[in-house]
């Protein structure tokens, strides 16, 4: 009997240790006679990050253990596998399971499960099926097989899939190319790095299943160089697909043949817009160019180019095995499937999650994600879609997760970020935050993005320190309105998305900023008293064990004062105090 010990290797949970757990469990295994018995496989994250991840799988039963530290293997290999009592204090708890259960994993069905690295296990899992089946039809059955599914693009826009494959299709051409968008720019989003470092096959059949349905013999990987174990992963899974004969030349005797290439991006932001993502790969300054010519008609070196993102690829291989009929019983009546959600934040599961499409956003904070983080601070508000989205409100909480619901509110899906915030947290500078940031990404090419989004940031500032005035409100929507209807591109149409929702969902603080130079959440330190309020007070003495200045004075039972004089503002203590008591 065969026991395997999976040992999440993923960006987390390298970087958490796995690599010396792995060490000592070799070690381990080897000195107690259990190294032939047992096997060690490597995964990617499975999406919680509580890394390092282990599970200690003995026929059908499967012990999960969490936070494993090195110094824990030798426990886990005398008590577990030598006398098969798990060692209870490391294992995984009820939020663990809380997690996973009102998931529906099919994008990350492999991931957390399988070795990355070793497309035999990828096989073993149905890895290639869908390849072996689509050359069994013609290429326009595999489209319509697509377009029935209801699978829209997981790259933010959320256009049908089906029919940018049969637009991309249509044109005559000597060469087309198949182009997969792993740039992923978003702060707080790791969607695709997981899925390129847990399965990175699957998004490879599903782009040969793309260029055998467009007529495409080339294909490019844009991943940013940022995700440097994706992109190991991604050359080590291409190589074992050409040795197996799934890529190169005469596909499984199929006449088809198609081979790809990894293109590296240097971060850029705007790269992740496609046309801008074009100009990358053929030598050129990442930068949107107009459209029409769509990149179907006209795209990479001016030939007919099909761009999708990673989760879009990775949905394929299980709608052609499974069928449309399958895809398209998942989710609402116009948006099919599942989503993938980077959820972030101040909730107690935070990670990687795939809901089916539908599902309100409540469901998804109090469902896998364990509620907030802090029972007595209060839920504030979600931003969804990263930079470009926007932020919603608790009365909006019942919100189905769906592209048409979502868009109504004025956020957007997005490529599926997801940040949950409570009363700690300000939303005008939120808004500053993400404005700060798409103004630091602008590609500069078009004025509205280029000086609208600046003048927009300065007017944030002033708000935020004291300065601002109430016309300055007007401006804003103003500006952002424009900005939204005149800006090259899609980045910079939905660039003010932030700006422009809190200002709807979150006027009064806007106001107390600028009519009581107050910032209600305590978060803007120009707008901070800095005092503390006795009725709050739980006389906890937290502020004062963390001042790295010793401005607070307190004794036990006391209530906690600061010394102004000594103060520098740095808001340890309004970061720790459970009660907010700090003004």
């Amino acid at each position: 009997m065969e026991i395997k010990i999976l040992i999440c290797m993923g960006t987390s949970g390298v970087s958490a240790g796995a690599l010396e757990v792995e060490r000592n469990f070799i070690t381990e295994l080897k000195s107690c006679g259990l190294d032939k018995k047992c096997k060690i496989v490597h995964t990617g994250d499975r999406g919680l990050f509580r890394d390092v991840l282990v599970d200690i799988i003995i026929s059908d039963n499967r012990i999960t253990y969490q936070y494993v530290k090195p110094e824990d293997v030798s426990i886990i290999v005398k008590e577990h596998l030598l006398e098969g009592e798990p060692v209870r204090k490391l294992q995984a708890t009820e939020d663990y399971e809380q997690f996973f259960s009102g998931q529906m994993r099919i994008v990350l069905s492999n991931c957390g499960e399988i070795d990355p690295e070793d497309i035999n296990d990828y096989e073993t899992h149905g890895g290639y099926d869908a390849l072996k089946k689509v050359f069994q039809i013609s290429s326009q059955e595999v489209i319509e097989e697509v377009k029935k599914s209801g699978l829209k693009g997981r790259g933010g826009a959320g256009f049908s899939t089906g029919l940018k494959w049969e637009f991309c299709s249509k044109p005559e051409s000597d060469k087309k190319y198949v182009v997969c968008n792993a740039d992923e720019g978003d702060p707080g989003a790791f969607m695709d790095r997981s899925v390129l470092e847990g399965d990175p096959h699957s998004v490879i059949e599903g782009m040969i299943i793309a260029g055998y349905a467009i007529g495409a013999c080339e294909g490019y990987i844009y991943c940013r160089a940022e995700y440097p174990l994706a992109i190991k992963r991604l050359k080590k899974a291409i190589s074992e697909a050409k040795e197996k004969g799934f890529l190169g030349s005469n596909i499984l005797g199929s006449g088809f043949s198609f081979n790809i290439t990894i293109k590296e991006g240097a971060g850029a932001f705007v790269c992740g817009e496609e046309t801008a993502l074009i100009a990358s790969i053929e030598g050129h300054r990442g930068m949107p160019k107009t459209r029409p010519p769509f990149p179907a008609q006209e795209g990479l070196w001016s030939k007919p180019t099909l761009i999708n993102n990673v989760e879009t690829f990775a949905n394929i291989r299980h709608i052609i095995v499974k069928g449309a009929e399958w895809f398209s019983s998942i989710g609402t009546k116009e948006s099919k499937g599942t989503k993938v959600f980077a959820l972030a934040g101040k909730v107690k599961n935070t990670g990687l999650v795939e809901v089916p499409m539908g599902m309100t956003i409540r469901e998804l904070i109090y469902g896998p994600g364990g509620g907030m983080v802090n029972n007595n601070i209060p839920f504030k508000g979600v931003q969804i879609g990263g930079p470009s989205g926007g932020c919603l409100p608790e009365e909006l909480l019942d919100t189905a997760i769906d592209y048409e619901s979502i868009t109504k509110t004025g956020a957007i899906m997005g490529s599926g970020g997801m940040i949950v915030m409570d009363e700690q947290t300000c939303m005008v500078d939120i808004a500053k935050f993400f404005l700060k940031f798409t103004v630091a990404e602008s590609c500069g090419q078009c004025t509205p993005c280029r000086v609208g989004l600046k003048r927009m940031l300065e007017v944030l500032e002033k708000i935020t320190c004291g300065e601002g005035e109430e016309e300055q409100i007007i401006f804003l929507e103003e500006m952002g309105s424009a900005i939204r209807d005149t800006a090259l591109c899609a980045l910079g149409n939905t660039a003010p998305n932030p700006v422009l929702t809190t200002i709807k969902y979150f006027l009064d603080e806007y106001d107390a900023h600028i009519k009581e130079k107050k910032c209600p959440a305590h978060v803007c330190v120009e707008l901070v008293k800095f005092e503390v309020i006795e009725e709050k007070c739980i006389k906890c003495g937290q502020c004062y064990k963390v001042c790295p200045v010793s401005a607070v004075v307190w004794q036990k039972n006391d209530y906690a004062k600061i010394d102004k004089a000594k103060c520098i503002k740095c808001k340890a203590c309004i970061n720790i105090c459970p009660t907010v008591a700090i003004e």
